[in-house]
């Protein structure tokens, strides 16, 4: 299993931007499809977008579409998620995910081949 570490996290205004970034550790990283994820308080965790491994295929959440942007730096062994607009409703802990599995599959993040990072606060708030 790789590690993962998220980063960047913090408090925003409505209308303004943040970005968040996974570190992975171990050269397998890189093997791994890669998601963030989200839950606020009383609401079920949201799978919000990921990345593949091969090809870098990305996929997003409609929540979200056209305001967030995820990427991938192999080099960096990083997976940043790039939020703007952000909205009220954004807020919540961010979590990122990676599994052997594709990001496709309803069971990503539960395989044994899954890690998951700790999680980061994002707070949208005037």
């Amino acid at each position: 299993q790789v590690q993962l570490v998220e980063s960047g996290g913090g408090l925003v205004q409505p209308g303004g931007s943040l970005s968040l970034s996974c570190a992975g550790s171990g050269d397998t990283f890189r093997l791994h499809d890669v998601g963030w994820f989200r839950q606020a308080p009383g609401k079920d965790r949201e799978r919000v977008s990921c990345i593949r491994s091969r090809r870098g295929d990305t996929f997003y959440a409609d929540s979200i579409k056209g305001r967030f942007t995820i990427s991938r730096d192999s080099a960096k062994n990083t997976v940043d998620l790039q939020m703007n607009s952000l909205k009220p409703e954004d807020t919540a802990v961010y979590y990122c995910a990676a599994d052997l599995l594709s990001c496709n599959s309803t069971f990503f993040g539960s395989s044994l081949s899954s890690s998951w990072g700790q999680g980061i606060q994002v707070t949208v708030s005037s």
